[in-house]
């Protein structure tokens, strides 16, 4: 009964979960076991896409000794370039665009976003990573930019006119 219920929760989560990360470094920062972590996350939509996403990934001592115990800061930094050929597939033409990546960076509300967003006058893909908390947003984010200007994209519906 209990490996059923794992396994249904894994199923469950695996089924929802957008673009996953790899994480490629951690670098600890103190002896209180406060880490950077580097994960790699390919753009689902966009191949031939790698952004590189880095967070503080706060210790156990650290977390007791604030109190608050149940979430990291909001701090992050990206880095997005051409890793192959590009192609793209269906994307979110909005001036909002679409969430490409998701993480939970506390317990329950806080989430880690990457929403790319194309610019079409300007022949861009930007990757924007922010915070999303239920109140209090963080004003904290980081951009990157992929120009497509001059390359050789394949738009698997077309280039947008």
């Amino acid at each position: 009964m209990r490996l059923a219920l794992y396994g249904a929760v894994a199923l469950l989560v695996g089924a929802v979960a957008p673009a996953s990360a790899q994480e490629v470094g951690r670098v600890g920062v103190d002896w209180l076991g406060n880490d950077i972590i580097v994960e790699a996350v390919k753009d689902p939509a966009v191949e031939g896409v790698t952004c590189h996403i880095s967070y503080f990934d706060r210790g156990v001592v650290d977390r007791l000794q604030k109190g608050n115990w149940f979430e990291n800061p909001s701090d992050s930094s990206i880095s997005c370039r051409q890793t192959g050929p590009i192609t793209i597939g269906k994307i979110d033409m909005s001036e909002e665009g679409e969430e490409v990546f998701k993480q939970g960076i506390s317990l329950i509300w806080k989430k880690q976003v990457v929403n790319r967003i194309y610019d079409k006058k300007n022949d861009t893909l930007i990757y924007l990573s922010h915070s999303r908390q239920v109140q209090d947003g963080s004003a904290k984010m980081a951009v990157t930019t992929v120009p497509l200007y001059d390359q050789n994209v394949v738009w698997s519906d077309g280039k947008p006119q």
